[in-house]
Protein backbone atom coordinates (compact mmCIF):
# COMPACT_ATOMS: atom_id res chain seq x y z
CA UNK A 1 0.00 0.00 0.00
CA UNK A 2 1.23 3.59 -0.53
CA UNK A 3 -0.33 6.50 1.36
CA UNK A 4 0.81 9.71 -0.92
CA UNK A 5 1.41 13.07 -0.27
CA UNK A 6 -0.10 13.20 3.04
CA UNK A 7 1.37 15.62 5.58
CA UNK A 8 2.82 13.20 7.94
CA UNK A 9 2.82 14.42 11.36
CA UNK A 10 5.10 12.48 13.68
CA UNK A 11 5.51 13.83 17.47
CA UNK A 12 8.03 11.06 18.51
CA UNK A 13 10.71 12.78 16.11
CA UNK A 14 8.94 15.87 15.30
CA UNK A 15 8.00 15.29 11.84
CA UNK A 16 5.66 17.83 9.97
CA UNK A 17 6.16 17.53 6.28
CA UNK A 18 4.41 16.16 2.97
CA UNK A 19 5.70 12.42 2.76
CA UNK A 20 4.54 9.33 1.46
CA UNK A 21 4.50 6.15 3.29
CA UNK A 22 4.85 2.78 2.19
CA UNK A 23 3.03 0.08 3.84
CA UNK A 24 3.74 -3.71 3.75
CA UNK A 25 3.41 -6.87 6.15
CA UNK A 26 1.46 -4.49 8.20
CA UNK A 27 4.48 -2.26 9.00
CA UNK A 28 5.72 1.00 7.63
CA UNK A 29 8.15 -0.13 5.24
CA UNK A 30 9.62 3.72 3.61
CA UNK A 31 8.99 6.90 4.38
CA UNK A 32 9.91 9.53 1.60
CA UNK A 33 8.74 10.09 -1.39
CA UNK A 34 8.04 7.68 -3.95
CA UNK A 35 6.03 7.35 -7.29
CA UNK A 36 2.64 6.10 -8.44
CA UNK A 37 3.23 2.30 -9.48
CA UNK A 38 1.05 -0.74 -10.21
CA UNK A 39 3.24 -2.35 -8.08
CA UNK A 40 1.11 -1.23 -5.19
CA UNK A 41 -2.02 -3.09 -4.07
CA UNK A 42 -3.44 0.36 -3.44
CA UNK A 43 -2.81 3.65 -3.25
CA UNK A 44 -4.29 6.29 -0.81
CA UNK A 45 -4.31 9.81 -2.07
CA UNK A 46 -3.55 11.46 0.84
CA UNK A 47 -3.26 15.06 -0.25
CA UNK A 48 -4.60 18.02 2.02
CA UNK A 49 -4.82 15.56 4.23
CA UNK A 50 -2.79 14.55 7.87
CA UNK A 51 -1.24 11.45 8.15
CA UNK A 52 -0.53 10.84 11.89
CA UNK A 53 -0.05 7.76 14.15
CA UNK A 54 -3.16 5.74 15.43
CA UNK A 55 -4.62 7.41 18.19
CA UNK A 56 -5.06 5.42 21.35
CA UNK A 57 -7.47 5.91 24.27
CA UNK A 58 -6.49 4.94 27.60
CA UNK A 59 -9.64 4.83 28.82
CA UNK A 60 -12.72 3.55 27.57
CA UNK A 61 -15.58 1.18 28.63
CA UNK A 62 -16.95 -1.20 26.04
CA UNK A 63 -19.85 -2.92 28.50
CA UNK A 64 -18.46 -6.12 27.17
CA UNK A 65 -19.23 -8.72 29.27
CA UNK A 66 -22.63 -8.25 31.27
CA UNK A 67 -23.94 -4.74 29.63
CA UNK A 68 -23.55 -5.43 25.89
CA UNK A 69 -27.00 -3.38 25.20
CA UNK A 70 -25.18 -0.50 25.43
CA UNK A 71 -22.15 -1.71 23.82
CA UNK A 72 -20.00 -4.24 22.89
CA UNK A 73 -16.41 -4.90 21.97
CA UNK A 74 -17.18 -5.42 18.65
CA UNK A 75 -19.37 -2.21 18.04
CA UNK A 76 -17.11 0.04 20.71
CA UNK A 77 -13.55 -1.12 18.23
CA UNK A 78 -15.85 0.04 14.98
CA UNK A 79 -16.67 3.41 17.18
CA UNK A 80 -12.60 3.49 17.82
CA UNK A 81 -11.99 3.08 14.22
CA UNK A 82 -14.25 5.44 12.97
CA UNK A 83 -12.54 8.06 15.16
CA UNK A 84 -9.46 7.39 14.34
CA UNK A 85 -8.46 4.86 16.96
CA UNK A 86 -6.16 2.42 16.49
CA UNK A 87 -5.32 1.09 20.05
CA UNK A 88 -7.73 1.24 22.86
CA UNK A 89 -7.51 0.48 26.78
CA UNK A 90 -10.58 -1.04 28.25
CA UNK A 91 -11.92 -0.54 31.61
CA UNK A 92 -12.70 -3.23 34.12
CA UNK A 93 -15.88 -2.19 35.70
CA UNK A 94 -17.97 -5.15 33.43
CA UNK A 95 -20.32 -7.60 35.13
CA UNK A 96 -17.81 -9.66 36.07
CA UNK A 97 -15.44 -7.38 36.53
CA UNK A 98 -11.73 -7.95 34.96
CA UNK A 99 -10.73 -9.71 38.24
CA UNK A 100 -9.66 -13.07 37.01
CA UNK A 101 -8.15 -14.69 34.26
CA UNK A 102 -10.85 -16.04 32.65
CA UNK A 103 -12.80 -12.60 32.18
CA UNK A 104 -9.44 -11.14 30.83
CA UNK A 105 -9.19 -14.16 28.43
CA UNK A 106 -12.49 -13.15 27.03
CA UNK A 107 -12.47 -9.70 26.26
CA UNK A 108 -8.62 -10.23 24.96
CA UNK A 109 -9.78 -13.22 22.53
CA UNK A 110 -13.18 -10.83 21.48
CA UNK A 111 -10.53 -7.39 20.77
CA UNK A 112 -8.22 -9.54 18.91
CA UNK A 113 -11.14 -9.97 16.31
CA UNK A 114 -11.99 -6.59 15.61
CA UNK A 115 -9.37 -4.70 13.63
CA UNK A 116 -7.81 -2.88 16.31
CA UNK A 117 -5.47 -3.33 19.22
CA UNK A 118 -7.61 -4.03 22.23
CA UNK A 119 -6.11 -4.19 25.63
CA UNK A 120 -8.01 -4.10 29.21
CA UNK A 121 -7.01 -3.16 32.79
CA UNK A 122 -7.97 -5.66 35.63
CA UNK A 123 -9.67 -4.33 38.48
CA UNK A 124 -7.24 -3.21 41.51
CA UNK A 125 -9.88 -4.83 44.51
CA UNK A 126 -11.68 -8.28 43.86
CA UNK A 127 -14.98 -7.86 42.67
CA UNK A 128 -14.00 -3.66 42.72
CA UNK A 129 -15.36 -3.72 46.69
CA UNK A 130 -11.67 -2.00 47.42
CA UNK A 131 -11.59 -4.25 50.41
CA UNK A 132 -8.98 -6.76 48.94
CA UNK A 133 -6.31 -6.74 46.24
CA UNK A 134 -6.66 -9.24 43.37
CA UNK A 135 -3.86 -11.06 41.89
CA UNK A 136 -1.84 -8.37 40.13
CA UNK A 137 1.00 -10.66 39.35
CA UNK A 138 -1.62 -13.44 38.33
CA UNK A 139 -3.53 -10.92 36.06
CA UNK A 140 -0.80 -9.43 34.68
CA UNK A 141 0.41 -12.67 33.86
CA UNK A 142 -2.50 -13.40 31.53
CA UNK A 143 -2.85 -10.19 29.86
CA UNK A 144 -3.58 -7.14 32.13
CA UNK A 145 -2.28 -4.01 30.60
CA UNK A 146 -2.58 -1.87 34.18
CA UNK A 147 -5.13 -1.54 37.56
CA UNK A 148 -8.00 0.24 37.87
CA UNK A 149 -11.09 0.44 39.78
CA UNK A 150 -12.73 3.33 37.18
CA UNK A 151 -16.10 4.34 38.38
CA UNK A 152 -15.49 3.76 42.10
CA UNK A 153 -12.98 5.44 44.25
CA UNK A 154 -10.54 3.38 46.37
CA UNK A 155 -10.96 4.68 50.16
CA UNK A 156 -8.92 2.22 51.47
CA UNK A 157 -5.14 4.35 51.73
CA UNK A 158 -3.53 0.64 53.14
CA UNK A 159 -5.15 -0.97 50.28
CA UNK A 160 -4.02 1.97 47.62
CA UNK A 161 -0.79 2.14 48.80
CA UNK A 162 -0.36 -1.69 49.06
CA UNK A 163 -1.53 -1.90 45.39
CA UNK A 164 1.07 0.73 44.15
CA UNK A 165 4.21 -1.02 45.88
CA UNK A 166 2.69 -4.51 44.07
CA UNK A 167 2.35 -2.46 40.94
CA UNK A 168 5.67 -0.86 41.16
CA UNK A 169 7.46 -4.36 40.97
CA UNK A 170 5.20 -5.14 38.09
CA UNK A 171 5.80 -1.98 36.32
CA UNK A 172 2.34 -1.53 35.56
CA UNK A 173 0.36 1.60 35.60
CA UNK A 174 -2.48 1.92 38.12
CA UNK A 175 -5.50 4.17 36.71
CA UNK A 176 -7.88 6.02 39.25
CA UNK A 177 -10.94 7.32 39.58
CA UNK A 178 -10.54 10.01 42.10
CA UNK A 179 -13.88 10.92 44.03
CA UNK A 180 -14.24 10.88 47.68
CA UNK A 181 -18.36 10.11 47.94
CA UNK A 182 -18.11 11.70 51.60
CA UNK A 183 -18.29 14.96 49.77
CA UNK A 184 -21.01 14.04 47.26
CA UNK A 185 -24.37 14.94 47.79
CA UNK A 186 -25.17 14.26 44.27
CA UNK A 187 -23.24 12.84 41.27
CA UNK A 188 -23.62 14.04 37.62
CA UNK A 189 -23.48 17.80 38.42
CA UNK A 190 -20.48 20.44 39.69
CA UNK A 191 -21.69 21.61 43.10
CA UNK A 192 -22.42 25.34 42.60
CA UNK A 193 -24.84 27.69 40.73
CA UNK A 194 -26.34 25.14 38.54
CA UNK A 195 -26.51 22.06 41.04
CA UNK A 196 -28.69 24.71 42.81
CA UNK A 197 -31.06 25.65 39.98
CA UNK A 198 -31.90 21.77 39.54
CA UNK A 199 -32.33 21.45 43.33
CA UNK A 200 -29.39 19.09 43.53
CA UNK A 201 -26.86 19.04 46.22
CA UNK A 202 -24.04 18.18 43.40
CA UNK A 203 -20.68 17.23 43.35
CA UNK A 204 -17.99 19.57 44.51
CA UNK A 205 -14.41 19.70 42.53
CA UNK A 206 -12.97 19.08 46.64
CA UNK A 207 -14.27 15.26 46.43
CA UNK A 208 -11.95 15.02 43.80
CA UNK A 209 -8.85 17.38 45.13
CA UNK A 210 -8.55 15.46 48.36
CA UNK A 211 -8.15 11.62 46.64
CA UNK A 212 -5.95 13.41 44.11
CA UNK A 213 -3.46 15.03 46.65
CA UNK A 214 -3.02 11.43 48.89
CA UNK A 215 -2.87 9.37 45.45
CA UNK A 216 -0.18 12.21 44.23
CA UNK A 217 1.85 11.62 47.30
CA UNK A 218 1.42 7.73 48.11
CA UNK A 219 2.43 7.95 44.17
CA UNK A 220 6.03 9.93 44.83
CA UNK A 221 6.58 7.45 48.23
CA UNK A 222 6.13 4.40 46.37
CA UNK A 223 7.55 4.90 42.73
CA UNK A 224 4.36 3.92 41.15
CA UNK A 225 2.87 4.81 37.71
CA UNK A 226 -0.35 6.17 38.65
CA UNK A 227 -2.58 8.19 36.39
CA UNK A 228 -5.42 10.13 37.50
CA UNK A 229 -8.28 9.72 35.19
CA UNK A 230 -10.40 12.32 33.68
CA UNK A 231 -9.39 15.56 35.77
CA UNK A 232 -11.96 18.16 36.32
CA UNK A 233 -10.98 20.33 38.68
CA UNK A 234 -8.09 23.45 38.35
CA UNK A 235 -6.79 22.34 41.87
CA UNK A 236 -6.53 19.04 41.19
CA UNK A 237 -4.32 20.08 37.94
CA UNK A 238 -1.87 21.54 39.79
CA UNK A 239 -1.48 19.11 42.40
CA UNK A 240 -0.57 17.10 39.80
CA UNK A 241 1.87 19.43 38.38
CA UNK A 242 3.52 20.30 41.79
CA UNK A 243 3.84 16.10 42.21
CA UNK A 244 5.40 15.90 38.91
CA UNK A 245 8.07 18.66 40.08
CA UNK A 246 8.69 16.72 43.15
CA UNK A 247 9.38 13.88 41.04
CA UNK A 248 6.08 11.17 41.34
CA UNK A 249 5.47 9.30 38.40
CA UNK A 250 2.33 10.48 38.12
CA UNK A 251 -0.03 11.12 34.71
CA UNK A 252 -3.15 13.16 34.17
CA UNK A 253 -5.59 12.66 31.63
CA UNK A 254 -8.41 14.97 30.61
CA UNK A 255 -11.59 14.01 28.36
CA UNK A 256 -12.95 16.12 25.32
CA UNK A 257 -15.63 17.16 27.48
CA UNK A 258 -14.17 18.69 30.29
CA UNK A 259 -11.94 20.99 28.21
CA UNK A 260 -14.77 21.88 25.93
CA UNK A 261 -17.79 22.11 28.37
CA UNK A 262 -18.63 23.82 31.39
CA UNK A 263 -21.74 22.78 33.72
CA UNK A 264 -23.72 25.17 32.33
CA UNK A 265 -24.13 22.38 29.48
CA UNK A 266 -26.54 20.48 31.71
CA UNK A 267 -29.10 23.20 31.73
CA UNK A 268 -29.73 22.61 27.96
CA UNK A 269 -28.33 19.30 27.82
CA UNK A 270 -29.84 17.59 30.84
CA UNK A 271 -28.81 13.58 31.47
CA UNK A 272 -26.68 14.19 27.99
CA UNK A 273 -24.01 16.33 30.16
CA UNK A 274 -24.29 14.10 33.43
CA UNK A 275 -21.01 12.59 33.90
CA UNK A 276 -18.76 11.59 37.02
CA UNK A 277 -16.56 13.98 37.96
CA UNK A 278 -19.11 16.78 36.46
CA UNK A 279 -18.42 19.31 34.36
CA UNK A 280 -17.10 22.65 36.23
CA UNK A 281 -16.94 26.05 36.55
CA UNK A 282 -15.12 27.78 33.04
CA UNK A 283 -12.05 28.77 35.38
CA UNK A 284 -11.75 25.16 35.97
CA UNK A 285 -12.13 24.23 32.38
CA UNK A 286 -9.40 26.82 31.50
CA UNK A 287 -7.27 25.40 34.18
CA UNK A 288 -7.44 21.76 32.16
CA UNK A 289 -6.31 23.78 28.88
CA UNK A 290 -3.34 25.48 30.54
CA UNK A 291 -2.38 21.71 32.06
CA UNK A 292 -2.45 20.30 28.57
CA UNK A 293 -0.54 23.13 27.29
CA UNK A 294 2.29 23.22 30.22
CA UNK A 295 2.66 19.43 30.18
CA UNK A 296 0.91 19.23 33.34
CA UNK A 297 -1.73 17.39 31.87
CA UNK A 298 -0.46 14.28 29.32
CA UNK A 299 -3.07 12.62 27.48
CA UNK A 300 -6.59 13.10 25.85
CA UNK A 301 -8.68 10.23 26.84
CA UNK A 302 -12.62 10.15 26.24
CA UNK A 303 -14.20 7.83 28.82
CA UNK A 304 -15.81 6.46 26.35
CA UNK A 305 -19.33 5.27 28.77
CA UNK A 306 -22.64 4.39 26.17
CA UNK A 307 -25.92 3.87 28.11
CA UNK A 308 -29.00 3.43 26.74
CA UNK A 309 -31.03 6.20 25.26
CA UNK A 310 -33.96 4.84 27.86
CA UNK A 311 -31.61 4.92 30.57
CA UNK A 312 -30.34 8.97 30.08
CA UNK A 313 -34.08 9.70 29.18
CA UNK A 314 -34.56 9.49 32.95
CA UNK A 315 -35.00 11.75 35.63
CA UNK A 316 -31.27 13.68 35.88
CA UNK A 317 -30.59 12.52 39.55
CA UNK A 318 -31.67 8.84 38.35
CA UNK A 319 -30.08 8.52 34.99
CA UNK A 320 -26.15 6.81 34.64
CA UNK A 321 -23.28 8.88 34.09
CA UNK A 322 -21.26 9.41 31.21
CA UNK A 323 -21.08 10.15 27.77
CA UNK A 324 -19.86 8.20 24.23
CA UNK A 325 -17.00 10.09 22.81
CA UNK A 326 -14.28 7.93 20.62
CA UNK A 327 -15.98 9.40 16.93
CA UNK A 328 -15.79 13.34 18.60
CA UNK A 329 -12.46 13.79 20.41
CA UNK A 330 -9.80 14.41 17.57
CA UNK A 331 -12.16 16.91 16.20
CA UNK A 332 -13.22 18.36 19.80
CA UNK A 333 -9.21 18.60 19.86
CA UNK A 334 -8.64 20.14 16.96
CA UNK A 335 -11.97 23.02 16.97
CA UNK A 336 -11.46 23.79 20.91
CA UNK A 337 -7.89 23.34 21.69
CA UNK A 338 -5.83 23.57 17.75
CA UNK A 339 -8.24 26.23 16.17
CA UNK A 340 -8.12 28.35 19.04
CA UNK A 341 -4.76 28.24 19.54
CA UNK A 342 -4.06 26.28 22.91
CA UNK A 343 -2.13 23.64 21.58
CA UNK A 344 -0.44 23.00 17.91
CA UNK A 345 -1.92 20.13 16.35
CA UNK A 346 1.70 18.08 16.55
CA UNK A 347 0.56 18.90 20.13
CA UNK A 348 -2.31 17.20 20.01
CA UNK A 349 -1.27 13.60 18.34
CA UNK A 350 1.55 13.64 21.10
CA UNK A 351 -1.54 13.60 24.05
CA UNK A 352 -4.19 11.75 22.03
CA UNK A 353 -1.16 8.82 20.17
CA UNK A 354 2.43 8.87 21.37
CA UNK A 355 1.90 10.12 25.23
CA UNK A 356 -1.26 7.36 25.97
CA UNK A 357 0.94 4.66 24.13
CA UNK A 358 4.09 5.50 27.15
CA UNK A 359 1.91 5.15 29.87
CA UNK A 360 1.24 1.74 28.86
CA UNK A 361 4.50 1.31 26.92
CA UNK A 362 3.07 0.38 24.03
CA UNK A 363 5.50 0.63 21.15
CA UNK A 364 2.58 2.65 19.20
CA UNK A 365 2.05 6.48 18.38
CA UNK A 366 5.00 6.81 16.10
CA UNK A 367 5.63 6.96 12.42
CA UNK A 368 8.85 5.14 11.74
CA UNK A 369 10.11 2.26 9.20
CA UNK A 370 9.59 -0.56 10.98
CA UNK A 371 7.31 0.43 13.08
CA UNK A 372 3.60 -1.23 13.38
CA UNK A 373 1.18 0.81 10.29
CA UNK A 374 -1.25 2.41 12.92
CA UNK A 375 -2.48 5.20 11.16
CA UNK A 376 -5.46 7.66 11.03
CA UNK A 377 -5.38 9.81 7.61
CA UNK A 378 -7.82 13.31 8.60
CA UNK A 379 -8.76 16.95 7.39
CA UNK A 380 -8.42 19.07 9.90
CA UNK A 381 -10.55 21.72 8.13
CA UNK A 382 -13.14 19.94 6.87
CA UNK A 383 -16.68 20.73 8.95
CA UNK A 384 -18.95 18.37 9.98
CA UNK A 385 -22.29 17.87 11.59
CA UNK A 386 -22.57 15.36 14.73
CA UNK A 387 -24.56 12.78 15.00
CA UNK A 388 -27.64 12.04 14.90
CA UNK A 389 -26.10 8.23 13.71
CA UNK A 390 -23.16 7.08 15.36
CA UNK A 391 -21.32 3.57 14.92
CA UNK A 392 -21.43 3.00 18.43
CA UNK A 393 -24.75 1.55 19.43
CA UNK A 394 -25.03 4.31 21.74
CA UNK A 395 -25.74 8.07 21.31
CA UNK A 396 -25.69 9.36 24.42
CA UNK A 397 -23.26 12.79 23.85
CA UNK A 398 -23.93 16.23 24.35
CA UNK A 399 -22.54 17.02 21.14
CA UNK A 400 -25.35 16.06 19.00
CA UNK A 401 -26.06 18.37 16.27
CA UNK A 402 -22.98 20.52 16.84
CA UNK A 403 -20.27 21.29 13.34
CA UNK A 404 -17.00 20.53 14.36
CA UNK A 405 -13.59 20.76 12.45
CA UNK A 406 -11.42 17.88 11.84
CA UNK A 407 -12.89 15.09 9.76
CA UNK A 408 -11.03 11.10 9.87
CA UNK A 409 -11.34 10.12 6.66
CA UNK A 410 -9.19 6.36 6.92
CA UNK A 411 -8.28 4.73 9.65
CA UNK A 412 -5.44 2.01 9.03
CA UNK A 413 -4.45 -0.88 11.61
CA UNK A 414 -1.38 -3.32 10.90
CA UNK A 415 -1.20 -2.45 7.80
CA UNK A 416 -5.70 -3.43 7.08
CA UNK A 417 -7.89 -0.14 6.35
CA UNK A 418 -10.43 -0.41 9.26
CA UNK A 419 -12.23 2.75 8.58
CA UNK A 420 -13.29 4.52 5.38
CA UNK A 421 -15.00 8.14 5.73
CA UNK A 422 -19.08 6.74 5.58
CA UNK A 423 -18.56 3.22 5.78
Amino acid sequence: MLVKDGRVIDPARGIDDVLDLVIDGGKIAKIGKYQRSEDYERIIEAKGCVVAPGLVDVHVHFRDPGFTYKEDIESGAASAAAGGFTSVVCMANTKPPVDNAETIGYVLERGARCGINVLTCATISRGMQGRELVDMEELAAHGAAGFTDDGIPLMDEALVKSAMERAAKLDLPLSFHEEDRAFIESPGVNQGAVSKALGLGGAPALAEDVLVARDCMLALHTGARVNIQHISSANSVQLVRLAKEMGAHVTAEATPHHFSLTEDAVLEKGTMAKMNPPLRTQADRYAIIEGLKDGAIDIIATDHAPHSAEEKAKPFAEAPSGIIGLETALALGITNLVRKGHLTLMQLIEKMSLNPAKLYKLDKGAITEGADADLVIFNEGERWRVGPKFVSKAANTPFAGEDLYGKVKCTICAGNVVYEDGE
